[in-house]
């Protein structure tokens, strides 16, 4: 066995990890909390709690939140605080029209698939049930989104992947509290997927655009306010 090659270390020239500005920090704080339900829709959140829970002062929480509010995930009550702002019908039904207009284009491009992408998404959805099995629903909706992103990007179409890279959030946000509040769906997602890679495998563009608008448009039917 050959050895592996070992180099010294100068400690002295090692320079500290630099940590990202605090508004950055309290941004990815808030927002990742807000994605994974940790702070769920019709939470107030107020600046002093946020500045401990980050270790900053409430300047720059005023900054992200304000980053946030633009964004749409939260709505600032002056002297009060912050609201996380439930998912509502109309923003679901806005990022379904979106999906199924790029998917359904995108899973007709993408037939033949290249051998890479069934390889990628062999993968993905591996992991993906490996996550749901563990109950990690935050998990398995980061790969939901990527499985149905690396065939929007196998279209080459970078302007749409753009398009669709912005729904990102959204999106992450809805599939996390449809796992929870229809704990049944995670198997149906998993199958669905399942048909779109089989569809994809054997060159079938129609079964794989239907699958793909069964799949994303499920989420239609959605009544009003049942996802929080």
């Amino acid at each position: 066995m050959r050895a592996c090659c070992i180099y010294p270390v100068r400690m002295t020239s090692m320079a500290p990890v630099k940590q990202p500005p605090a508004a950055d920090r309290v941004y990815t704080h808030v927002k990742q909390g807000v994605l994974d339900r940790r702070y769920e829709g019709g939470t107030l959140l107020t600046e002093g709690e946020l500045a401990e829970a980050v270790g900053v002062s409430r300047t720059p929480v005023r900054e992200a939140l304000l980053r946030l509010q633009v964004e749409g995930l939260l709505k600032l009550y002056p002297k009060k605080g912050a609201l996380v702002l439930p998912v509502s019908a109309q923003e679901i039904a806005d990022v379904v029209e979106t999906r199924l207009l790029v998917e359904e284009h995108a899973a007709r491009k993408a037939v033949p698939a290249p051998p890479g992408l069934i390889e990628r998404l062999e993968e993905l959805l591996a992991r993906q049930r490996e996550q749901a099995a563990a109950g990690d629903f935050a998990a398995a909706s980061v790969t939901d989104r990527c499985f149905h992103a690396e065939i929007v990007r196998s279209g080459g179409n970078e302007i749409l992947s753009r398009l669709y890279d912005q729904l990102r959030d959204r999106q992450l946000r809805m599939g996390v509290a449809v796992m929870h509040s229809h704990p049944d769906r995670i198997a149906k997602t998993l199958a669905e997927h399942g048909e779109i890679l089989q569809a994809l495998r054997s060159g079938d563009t129609e079964a794989a655009v239907g699958v793909v608008h069964r799949h994303v448009g499920w989420f239609s039917h959605l009544a009003r306010g049942e996802v929080r």
